[in-house]
Order: C-alpha cells, then sequence, then structure tokens
C-alpha cells in the first residue's frame, strides 16, 4: 500500500469519527461516562472483595458480553443512518484511489504553469525558446495546398508578430511534439490584419469572423499544421494526422490555451489562442471603435 493512499484511508477513518461523534452525541458522553466510570472503579482502594462464585474472569467475560449486546442494539438501531453517512464518506475517496486520476472542478483552467510538472511547463520555465527555421516556402504553395488551404499561400508567418507569451507556449509545444511524439509542427498563419479578416469572412470558407473579431488580429491566435515528407497534413480521415492533431490540442490545454477542435460550431484543428486576453483586447477595440462612431 502506497503512503498516499495510507493517508487516504487514515483521513477517511477520522472523518468517519468526527461524523459519528457528531451524528450521536449522546453516545459520545455514554461511553465518556463509562471511561470514567472504569478509571474511579479500577483506582479505588475500597473495593469489595469478589466472592468465590464470581470470579474476576468471570465478572469480565459478564460485562464484555452485557457491552457487547448494548453495542449491538445501538448498531440495530442507527443502522440506516450509519450506512447512509459511510457510504457518503467512502464514495469519492475510494472512485479517486481506484481510477488514479486528478480531480479537476468543471469549467477550471490553471493557466499558472509554475507548479506544473507537464513537459511543455518545464519547457516554459526553462530558457527562452526559439522559433525553428521556416521550411521551403514551395510549401505553403503546392497544388494540393491551392485547392485546400488556398488561404495560407499569403498568410503571415512572422513569429514577431505574435504575442510574446503566446509566442513561448507554442513553441514549447512544438518542442514536446518533435521530442515525444516525433511530428514536425509548422506555422501556418500567425498575426492576420483586421482588411484579411474581412477578406477572409467574405470568402465563407475560411472563418466566420470578421475584423477585429478574431484573435489572430491581437496576435493571439496562431494556426499549425504537423508536416510529413515535405508536406503539410491536413486530412482528419488519416491515423496520424487525427492523432497529431489530438496530441497538438491536449498540449494546447497544458500550455494554458484554447484549442479550435474543442470549439463547438466549427473545428478548427489548426488553432490555438488565449482567449481570455483575446477577449478583454476585443472588448477594447470595441469601445475604441464605438468612440470612433
Amino acid at each position: 500500500m502506497s503512503v498516499v493512499a495510507g493517508v487516504a484511508i487514515a483521513a477517511f477513518l477520522l472523518a468517519a469519527l468526527v461524523c459519528w461523534a457528531l451524528l450521536f452525541p449522546d453516545a459520545v458522553a455514554r461511553l465518556r461516562e463509562r471511561f470514567r466510570a472504569k478509571q474511579i472503579k479500577s483506582h479505588s482502594v475500597g473495593a469489595v472483595r469478589r466472592t468465590k462464585d464470581e470470579t474476576p474472569i468471570a465478572k469480565s467475560r459478564i460485562s464484555f458480553r452485557e457491552e457487547r449486546h448494548g453495542l449491538r442494539g445501538w448498531l440495530m438501531r442507527h443502522w440506516v443512518v450509519l450506512t447512509t453517512a459511510l457510504a457518503l464518506l467512502a464514495v469519492p475517496p475510494l472512485v479517486i484511489l481506484l481510477s488514479r486520476q486528478t480531480v479537476v472542478l468543471a469549467d477550471f483552467r490553471g493557466d499558472d504553469l509554475s507548479e506544473s510538472g507537464s513537459m511543455v511547463a518545464q519547457l516554459l520555465r526553462g530558457e527562452r525558446l526559439t522559433p525553428p527555421p521556416p521550411p521551403p516556402p514551395e510549401v505553403f504553395t503546392t497544388q494540393e495546398v491551392r485547392r485546400l488551404r488556398p488561404e495560407i499561400v499569403t498568410a503571415d508567418r512572422k513569429w514577431e508578430q505574435i504575442d510574446a507569451d503566446l509566442q513561448q507556449r507554442v513553441l514549447a509545444i512544438y518542442e514536446v511534439m518533435r521530442r515525444q511524439y516525433g511530428y514536425e509542427m509548422v506555422l501556418i498563419e500567425g498575426y492576420r490584419s483586421p482588411e484579411r479578416q474581412a477578406e477572409l469572412m467574405a470568402g465563407g470558407k475560411a472563418t466566420r469572423a470578421g475584423a477585429w473579431q478574431s484573435c489572430h488580429q491581437y496576435g493571439l491566435g496562431v494556426d499549425s499544421a504537423p508536416i510529413r515528407d515535405g508536406k503539410l497534413q491536413w486530412d482528419m480521415n488519416d491515423e496520424w494526422t487525427r492523432r497529431g492533431y489530438y496530441l497538438y490540442g491536449e498540449l494546447a490545454e497544458q500550455a494554458g490555451l484554447d484549442w479550435g477542435g474543442n470549439w463547438r460550431s466549427i473545428k478548427d484543428y489548426v488553432h490555438v489562442e488565449m482567449s481570455d486576453r483575446c477577449k478583454a483586447a476585443r472588448a477594447i477595440k470595441r469601445a475604441e471603435l464605438s468612440q470612433q462612431g
């Protein structure tokens, strides 16, 4: 049994004892009085001599039987309450111990990576990461790219246009993808001007967000894709590609980012963003635009 399991069991037993004392104060008082009476009896110098017919062993057996019957009766009277209390106390720790999973509150996002033991967090706590060398320009201009994702042909892929914090988190994801899983990731778009955003929305294929509505306009959103044999991979029906994007999404969550593959209305597997900061930036921009009329 591990130390953690032992501590968990000890904590459960202590909690059960405290609950019992709170639920049945009369029983606690009776036990206290009985313990006090035994102490007085054991220290009494004027104890009555035992009779020949009743030996100390016989008396102790009689006393034990009386206590046992009394305890049995008390348990029979309160078994429903006791069973319910024990079940309520036992189920949560047992589920945690058996599943060996970390309990996370719904909608909780831990953006503080200082205590995380993930590889992404370790990289972010180390030296500043530098962007990898870009792939050859023709990677973004193939016939397949022009047919499937024509918008990325003219996309901005300058790392310096991306928010510094987001840049480091994405680079940490790239490192883990490469070292641990064997995937090479490529930046396909970072900053996006409001004019370009409006054009993409008008095309009706690449995005539904208008100008100043996308995190790309604030340098707080990026698009990335795995590359294999010199080609960008998009086909989610391909097992290797699908696994890569889902690993990318898991690591994005570890880095405190939101992944477009988790969106409900439209799945954008290439996209990650810093949602909270992006919302704040959009609110400021709306205020500025409203003042301009």
